[in-house]
């Protein structure tokens, strides 16, 4: 499990890490508050269509994993054929709605300097998203067939050049070349999303090379594949995809909406909740890391007929998720203002933050074990219990719990941290409860 799981930690923290660095650039900007706010607007809305439309693209790693564990190399061939379809086709959609969304920025009732800013950093963030698409669907393959290594670098590299820009775009420079002056315009907020998006472009090509590398060494045949949608492929990827896509689009909204409702309460309350979002979020890459792990080492073991094997790499999975954010709860609890401290020098943001941190470090287990149950879920092609469960702790229990304390007994953010924090709990234990039951009754007699 640590074997694939890694190399696959390593990617999704690089994926998180273009988003963190891009907070703390800019957060050093003059007004902080009023960039962090505007960055939190965008990158939520981005974060949350990219990741639950895009999640369709994760009925990949059911199929494609499991073509992998029964040796049908073809198979696998042709899933990754139709997701490239597929993606092209979501890739449309996302940037319909991202075009759209500057009309609901505009109705909420948030400082107007924050929503003009969020509105250019999303149009710019927009234009990377068919790349980004291309990099969700291409890693399934190569993580399919054990190739995590080109995955992480592909992140990793991508998070340097992502630097490189936001340096460039965000604060602007000038340079005296031969007696010519060559100047960069300060792009503030708007140029990080450029900046992330010639990363996403770059990491694009990154994967399309790797695909074509590993093709020739290994002798996949990925190039005699027919490059026709083939419908019946696509109503199963859809049937495996929309679920678990689902499932990530009721969690992150969750985070979406209560961002939307922070951000009516004034700069400092979002962009306190924007730096413990991140925070969260970027731990939260480990397990899910090792989540994707478990649907890949669950998934060829279903795929090779192997009952023990899928129950022992899903506990694994779960054990390894479980076993770090309880680290990580310690680490909130014990250095909350040097963490908050990394993003802006700001006192009032820091003192918002700070509590969000505490409340986080109570459902960070929790989170640990909903988010590998569902991996171990998906590999063994369930990908509907992870949605319902998702709908009914976040929306029917979570939220309101939220919304009275923020509202009714005027906590504030924290009142909607804590609401985040009993979704969680009820999540990880009903969704361990669910594998458990799975578990024990898998079986290919």
């Amino acid at each position: 499990m640590l074997h694939i799981a890694l190399p696959l930690v390593l990617a999704e923290i690089g994926w998180m890490s273009m988003g963190v660095v891009d907070t703390i650039m800019v957060g050093h900007l003059p007004n902080a508050a009023t960039a962090i706010g505007s960055a939190a607007l965008a990158q939520v809305i981005y974060n949350t269509l990219a990741f639950g439309i895009g999640g369709i693209l994760l009925g990949l790693d059911t199929t494609i994993a499991q073509a992998h564990g029964a040796g049908d190399v073809p198979a696998a061939n042709r899933w990754l054929v139709q997701g490239v379809i597929l993606a092209a086709g979501i890739s449309a959609l996302l940037m319909t709605c991202y075009a759209l969304a500057p009309i609901g920025f505009h109705r909420l009732p948030t400082d107007p300097v924050v929503v003009a800013g969020a509105v250019g950093t999303l149009g710019a963030l927009s234009l990377g998203t068919l790349p980004l698409m291309l990099y969700f669907t291409l890693r399934r393959y190569l993580q399919a067939f054990n190739h995590v290594r080109l995955v992480a670098a592909a992140l990793v590299s991508s998070n340097l050049i992502n630097l490189l820009f936001d340096w460039l775009l965000i604060y602007g420079h000038r340079w005296t070349v031969g007696g010519h002056v060559l100047a960069i315009p300060a792009g503030g907020v708007v140029g990080s999303g450029i900046a992330t998006s010639l990363a996403r472009t770059y990491q694009a090509v990154f994967m399309i090379a790797s695909i074509l590398y590993v093709n020739r060494r290994h002798g996949y045949g990925l190039l005699k594949t027919s490059w026709r949608p083939h419908w019946a492929s696509l109503r199963r990827l859809l049937a495996l995809g929309v679920p678990s896509g689902a499932t990530i689009l009721v969690e992150i909204a969750i985070f979406a909406a209560v961002t939307a409702i922070i951000s009516t309460l004034g700069p400092a309350p979002l962009s306190g909740h924007e730096i413990a979002l991140n925070c969260i979020s970027f731990t939260f890459m480990v397990p899910l890391g090792i989540s994707a792990a478990a649907s890949i080492r669950v998934g060829q073991a279903v795929g090779r007929r192997d009952a023990a094997g899928a129950r022992a790499a899903g506990w694994a999975a779960i054990l390894l998720g479980a076993a770090f954010m309880l680290a990580v709860s310690v680490l909130y609890v014990t250095i909350p203002y040097a963490l908050a401290g990394a993003f802006t020098t700001s006192a009032t943001v820091i003192a918002a933050t700070v509590p969000l941190l505490y409340i986080a470090s109570i459902f960070q287990f929790c989170d640990g074990l909903q988010v590998t149950a569902i991996g171990a879920l998906r590999g063994a092609g369930n990908t509907h219990s992870g949605l319902i469960t998702h709908l009914c702790s976040y929306w029917l229990f979570g939220m309101p719990i939220g919304l009275y304390l923020c509202f009714t007994r005027r906590m504030g953010a924290p009142g909607l941290w804590l609401g985040l924090c009993a979704s969680l709990i009820v999540s990880g234990l009903t969704l361990i409860y669910l594998w458990r039951r799975m578990a024990r009754t898998l079986s290919f007699q």
